[in-house]
């Protein structure tokens, strides 16, 4: 079974509550979600709150888009990558890919 692709777009994320209203939205997390750290990180490592099927299938995140923010908040984007990589190694069934290019990515257009 092939893992539910969902693509996180940072593109016009300028902070900290953007990046956690587009995961919100992206990653179609529940109305109750926390939209801070610990919240996300507890989000990506708890299947009961993924997206439907992702809970049986896995879940792979495509990170679109972030190079602005990441350059913008570079100690925000180092905290959003502690979150992504903590959930990851929690979560055997989650990756998180970052895409380097701008427009539709395959597999060489992903830093893994």
């Amino acid at each position: 079974m092939t893992e539910l692709v969902v693509t996180l777009d940072l593109d016009g994320v300028t902070d900290k509550a953007g990046l956690m209203d587009r995961c919100a939205r992206d990653l179609r997390l529940p109305d109750w979600f926390g939209r801070n750290w610990d919240a996300l990180a507890d989000s990506l490592s708890d299947r009961t709150v993924w997206p439907e099927n992702a809970a049986e299938q896995g879940m792979r995140i495509v990170v679109r888009n972030w190079r602005p923010y990441a350059k913008a908040r570079p100690d925000e984007w180092e905290t959003a990558q502690e979150v992504f990589a903590e959930a990851v190694d929690r979560t055997s069934a989650l990756s998180v890919l970052l895409a380097l290019g701008g427009s539709s990515q395959g597999a060489s257009d992903l830093l893994v």
